[in-house]
């Protein structure tokens, strides 16, 4: 195994580890659910080393998202979630961490062969939580339409699409995306000195 592709697997799996620990230790309890800083590592991975490292870190989310609603730490919808749909809601915990870590690498990846490396880190940290919270969002509707209709009902919305948009991901989706977008100078500079460590 070459020292490059080493050096690659050494990062990916810092960046797994740190995945773990800001999606256990560092969430912060907002509403229904938990604002998450768990996004960043999963986009430096995507960038630095591609679509697949983002998937797999992106995995390695959703593993951790799915230990804490089966053991309840996800909050009280979570637990609902699992409790009228179990296959789903795991299979939803993993595919939105997957799916936002894979489109991160593609993106930037894409816009690296055309020289827009500055485009592509911002591109890809917009689309980052745009693709989890979309996924889950999308989830919600066409898998759980009348939990959420009760959902809302019981918390005072005026409709099920209310509850999603404001009570579920409204304040939560805005935080994890200014965190990525703010964080965005910090990310090129890491780029830059992991870049010319592994020589890419």
């Amino acid at each position: 195994m070459k020292k490059e592709t080493q050096r690659k697997l050494v990062y990916t799996a810092m960046l797994a580890a740190l995945v773990v620990v800001l999606q256990t230790f560092v969430a912060i309890p907002l509403g229904m659910f938990t604002i998450t800083l768990t996004l960043v590592p999963i986009m430096l991975g995507a960038i630095l080393f591609g679509p697949a490292s983002g998937a797999f870190l992106g995995g390695v989310f959703g593993v951790t998202v799915a230990v804490q609603v089966i053991t309840g730490a996800a909050g009280p919808l979570s637990s609902a979630m699992l409790l009228q749909a179990p296959v789903v809601t795991i299979v939803l915990c993993l595919l939105k961490g997957i799916a936002a870590g894979w489109v991160a690498g593609i993106i930037y990846h894409a816009l690296k062969k055309l020289e827009k490396n500055k485009l592509g880190v911002i591109l890809s940290a917009v689309s980052c939580p745009i693709v989890n919270t979309g996924i889950f969002a999308l989830g919600l509707f066409v898998f759980y339409a009348e939990l959420i209709n009760t959902y809302a009902i019981e918390n005072a919305f005026a409709n099920a699409f209310t509850f999603v948009m404001i009570g579920c991901i409204g304040l939560n989706f805005l935080v994890e995306f200014a965190v990525n977008v703010l964080l965005i100078p910090a990310v090129l500079r890491i780029i830059s000195i992991v870049k010319k460590q592994l020589k890419l």
